[in-house]
C-alpha cells in the first residue's frame, strides 16, 4: 500500500506542477459558474415575475438545464487531457525501465497512478461541493441527500473515465494519441446502446454497456444497483486491462495471448453486467426526501395484491401512430417505463407481439396513398431493417386477441396467472405514455372486485357515452387514447334502461338532458335507485326544465326557465364562464387544481334550491355577479343581443350553475351533483381550445367523480409538496453571486500564477 501511496504522490506533484492540471480546474471553475448561476438565475427571475418556484432541488440539479445535468456533457472533454500522460509519458520517456527494474508490481504502478486520478476526482468534487454550499445557504430546505447522491454519481463517473483514459494511456507512447483514443471509447460507450437494438440478447448487452445516461438516476436522488455495478464493473474492467497491458509489455507476452486475456476479462465483465441488470437481482435506494422516484404508497399496497404471477403484452401494430413506442430498436426504453413497477414486482414478464391491421394513422396512409396495409408493412419494415414474418397478419392476431375495440392501437394487456386481464392504453398527448395513475388503475381492475360502474342513462334524446358527435360524452367516458377518460382511470362503464330495475353493480347514473319525460314505470326505477342510496349526476341544459324538474323535486333542486347570459366582448353571451368556490378541496383534492380556472359553460341554466331534510347543499359553481342575469326574452344569440330586463324578472346577479349534495341514506352517504349545463362535458367542449380562457372541464369532471367513490377513482398518486419551494436570493443578489463565483476561478488562477512563480524561483 505504501508503494502505491508513493506512486499516487508522486504523480500528484508532477501533476500539480504542471499547467494542464490547472488550467482544467479554472476552465471547470468557470463553466460551473456558467451552468450553476444560469438555473439558479432562471428560479430568480420566475420568482421575481410573480410565477411560483418550487421543488428547487430537483430543478437546480436534475432539471433539464439542472447543474449536475449539465455537468455530464462536460467532464469527458477534461480527462483525456488528465489521463494521456499517465503511462504514456513513462513509455515515451523510457522511465518505465525503472518502474520495471524496481520490486514494483504491475498492479501497483496501475492503482498508484490510478489513485493520483481519484485524488484529483475529489478536487473537482470540491470545486463542486463550493456550489452545493452556496445552493444550502439560497435555497430553502435543500434536499441534501438528493444533492449528496448526484455528487457520488459524478464521483463515480469521473473515476469510470479515469480508469479508461489509464488504460488508453498504458497502450501507446504517442500522448496525443492516447488521449484521441480515450475520447473515441467514451464515444462508443456512448453510442452503443444504438447498436444491435433489433437483435435478442445483442441489444441488452449493448445498451448496458453505454455509459450514457448513467448518472442519471444518481442525480435524480436514487441509488440502483445496476448503474452502482456498472461504474464498479467498468473501473474494475479498464484497470485489469492496463495491468494486463503491462504485463504483456514486462514479459514480453505474445500478442494473441495477450488478446485472448483482454477478451475473457472484457467476456467476464460483460456476464456481470448482464446479469447484474436483471430485475428480480436490482436493488434500489431512494434519497429524495420525500421518495420522488419511488410509487406512491397507494400504488406499492395495490401492487402488493396482485400477488401471483403478471405478464404484461404489448401488441404492437406497426400501422399504428405509437408503433415507434413497442419497435424491436426501443424495447429497452420502453420497458424501463414501467420499472417502477419491477423494481416491487420483479416477476412481471413483458412480452411484445407485432401485427399489421388497418389503423387510425391518417397521415401514414396520405403519404402511401394507393397502398395496402400489407404494402405499407413491408415498406416500413425494408425501411428499418425488420423482418417482415415478424408481423402477424390480421387474420393470425385474432386468433389471439381481437383489438378492433381498441381501433388497432398498440395497447398492452396486463393479466394475472388466474386470467384476469385489462387494458394499458397509450395517450395522445405530450406524454404518451401512461402515468402511475392510469397503470396502478389497470392493476387495481385485476385485483379489485368492487369496482366502481358508471351508468349512463339510454333513451329520451340523451347524451350519449358511446358517440362520438359534438354533444355526446365518448371523449370524456370512453376515448381509449384520452388520458382521463374514464375508463383509463379505472370505472367500468354501462348502459342503462330505466325500463328495467337498475342493476345493483351501478354506482353512479348519470342522467345528461332527458328531451322527453320518463314513464311512470321510468320514473319509479329511477325513484328506487335514489332510495337506496345510488349516487347520481344530473346534468339539465335550456328549455329542459319542465321535462328534467320532476325527477329532482324531491332534491329539493330546480332548473330556472330562461338561460343564464354573461357580457363578454370576445364570446356569444350563452357562453358562461362558471367560477369554482372555495373550499371545494374538501369535497376532492381534484378540485384544487382548479385554481384560478373556469368551466366553460355553452347553453346553461341557473338552479334554484331549497334546503330538504338530512340533505347537505354546497354551490360547486356560481356565475359572475356582475354581467350575468337570467335571460328569458332572448333565444337567438347569434343575430340579436340581449339585454337585462328587469321588467321581465331578469335579475343581474351570481346563480348557481352546480350543486353538490349529500345525504345519509341506507347506510351509506348519498351524493348527487347537478349541473345546469350537460354541454360542459360534451365532446366538443372537452376538445374546445378559447384564447385567454383557462378552462378546467376535464379535471372538474374528474373531480366529481373522485368525490363520489369517495376518492377511491381516479387512484391518488399525490406525493407530499417538497418543501425547498423558495430562493433567499434576489435579481441584485444573483449579480453578486455572478460576481463573487468569476472571482472564485480568479483566484484559482491567481493560486497557480503563485505556485508556478515560486517554481520558478526555486
Amino acid at each position: 500500500m505504501k508503494i502505491i501511496y508513493r506512486i499516487a504522490l508522486a504523480e500528484l506533484q508532477s501533476l500539480f506542477y504542471s499547467p494542464v492540471a490547472w488550467l482544467i480546474l479554472i476552465v471547470f471553475t468557470i463553466q460551473c459558474s456558467f451552468a450553476f448561476t444560469g438555473v439558479v438565475d432562471a428560479n430568480v427571475v420566475r420568482k421575481a415575475m410573480g410565477y411560483g418556484v418550487g421543488n428547487l432541488t430537483l430543478d437546480i440539479y436534475a432539471g433539464l438545464h439542472g447543474f449536475f445535468k449539465t455537468l455530464q456533457e462536460y467532464l469527458y472533454l477534461y480527462i483525456p487531457l488528465l489521463t494521456m500522460g499517465l503511462m504514456s509519458g513513462e513509455l515515451s520517456s523510457g522511465s518505465i525501465k525503472l518502474l520495471y527494474s524496481s520490486p514494483v508490481r504491475n498492479s501497483q504502478i496501475i492503482l498508484g497512478k490510478y489513485l493520483s486520478m481519484l485524488v484529483y476526482g475529489l478536487v473537482l468534487i470540491g470545486i463542486i461541493c463550493v456550489y452545493v454550499i452556496y445552493s444550502a445557504f439560497v435555497v430553502k430546505q435543500l434536499d441534501v441527500s438528493m444533492v449528496l447522491t448526484g455528487l457520488l454519481g459524478i464521483y463515480l463517473l469521473i473515476c469510470a473515465y479515469a480508469a479508461i483514459g489509464l488504460f488508453m494511456s498504458s497502450i501507446t507512447s504517442y500522448q496525443v494519441v492516447a488521449a484521441m483514443g480515450t475520447l473515441a471509447i467514451f464515444a462508443l460507450l456512448n453510442v452503443s446502446k444504438g447498436i444491435g437494438q433489433n437483435i435478442d440478447f445483442v441489444r441488452e448487452i449493448t445498451y448496458w454497456l453505454s455509459i450514457n445516461g448513467r448518472c442519471n438516476e444518481f442525480v435524480r436522488g436514487m441509488i440502483c444497483s445496476e448503474d452502482l455495478l456498472y461504474f464498479l464493473i467498468v473501473i474494475v474492467l479498464f484497470l485489469t486491462l492496463s495491468i494486463l497491458r503491462l504485463k504483456a509489455i514486462r514479459q514480453k507476452t505474445p500478442w494473441k495471448i495477450s488478446l485472448g486475456k483482454y477478451i475473457a476479462v472484457v467476456i467476464f465483465a460483460v456476464v456481470i453486467g448482464y446479469f447484474s441488470a436483471r430485475p428480480s437481482l436490482k436493488c434500489f435506494y431512494d434519497a429524495t426526501r420525500t421518495k420522488q422516484q419511488t410509487l406512491t404508497e397507494n400504488s406499492q399496497e395495490i401492487l402488493n395484491m396482485a400477488t401471483g404471477g403478471l405478464t404484461m403484452t404489448t401488441y404492437v401494430n406497426c400501422l399504428d401512430e405509437f408503433n415507434w413506442t413497442g419497435e424491436p430498436g426501443n424495447r429497452l426504453y420502453d420497458q424501463r417505463q414501467f420499472e417502477q413497477y419491477t423494481r416491487f414486482k420483479p416477476e412481471i414478464k413483458m412480452k411484445y407481439v407485432y401485427f399489421y391491421d388497418k389503423s387510425q394513422n391518417e397521415r401514414l396512409y396520405s403519404l402511401n396513398p394507393g397502398l395496402t396495409d400489407r404494402e405499407i408493412m413491408v415498406k416500413l419494415s425494408v425501411a428499418q431493417g425488420l423482418d417482415t414474418n415478424m408481423y402477424l397478419k390480421p387474420e393470425e392476431l385474432k386468433q389471439i386477441i381481437d383489438l378492433s375495440s381498441e381501433d388497432n392501437h398498440v395497447v398492452r394487456v396486463l393479466e394475472r396467472e388466474n386470467g384476469r386481464k385489462v387494458f394499458l392504453r397509450m395517450f395522445r398527448d405530450m406524454w404518451i405514455y401512461p402515468s402511475e395513475a392510469e397503470v396502478t388503475a389497470a392493476i387495481r381492475q385485476l385485483v379489485d372486485d368492487d369496482l366502481p360502474v358508471v351508468g349512463f342513462l339510454t333513451g329520451h334524446g340523451v347524451r350519449n357515452s358511446e358517440k362520438a358527435g359534438d354533444r355526446d360524452y365518448r371523449y370524456f367516458v370512453q376515448e381509449r387514447v384520452y388520458r382521463r377518460a374514464l375508463i383509463n382511470q379505472g370505472f367500468a362503464i354501462e348502459n342503462v334502461n330505466l325500463e328495467d330495475e337498475i342493476p345493483e353493480q351501478v354506482n353512479i347514473l348519470v342522467v345528461a338532458d332527458m328531451q322527453t319525460a320518463l314513464s311512470p314505470e321510468e320514473m319509479e326505477s329511477l325513484e328506487k335507485y335514489i332510495a337506496r342510496g345510488g349516487n347520481l349526476i344530473i346534468a339539465g341544459d335550456v328549455g329542459r326544465a319542465p321535462v328534467m324538474n320532476p325527477i329532482i323535486a324531491s332534491l329539493g333542486v330546480q332548473f330556472m326557465t330562461g338561460q343564464i347570459v354573461q357580457q363578454n366582448k370576445d364570446f356569444m353571451m350563452d357562453l358562461v364562464f362558471a367560477k369554482p368556490q372555495e373550499d371545494l378541496g374538501n369535497l376532492s383534492y381534484m378540485f384544487d387544481a382548479l385554481g384560478g380556472r373556469v368551466i366553460t359553460m355553452p347553453g346553461c341554466v341557473g338552479l334554484k334550491y331549497e334546503q330538504k331534510p338530512g340533505f347537505t347543499i354546497t354551490p360547486l359553481l356560481m356565475s359572475e355577479t356582475r354581467g350575468c342575469w337570467n335571460e328569458v326574452e332572448t333565444t337567438n344569440f347569434i343575430d340579436e343581443e340581449a339585454e337585462l330586463n328587469v321588467d321581465a324578472g331578469e335579475v343581474e346577479q351570481a346563480y348557481p350553475l352546480a350543486l353538490a349534495l349529500s345525504r345519509k341514506i341506507a347506510g351509506k352517504l348519498q351524493k348527487i351533483v347537478i349541473l345546469g349545463d350537460a354541454d360542459c362535458m360534451s365532446n366538443a367542449e372537452m376538445k374546445a381550445s378559447r384564447d385567454k380562457v383557462n378552462a378546467g372541464n376535464g379535471m372538474f369532471i374528474l373531480g366529481m367523480f373522485n368525490w363520489m367513490t369517495d376518492g377511491e377513482f381516479p387512484i391518488d398518486v399525490r406525493r407530499p409538496a417538497t418543501p425547498d419551494s423558495d430562493l433567499y436570493v434576489g435579481v441584485d443578489g444573483m449579480k453578486i453571486t455572478r460576481y463573487a463565483f468569476w472571482g472564485f476561478s480568479i483566484l484559482l488562477l491567481v493560486i497557480y500564477l503563485c505556485l508556478w512563480f515560486h517554481r520558478r524561483g526555486r
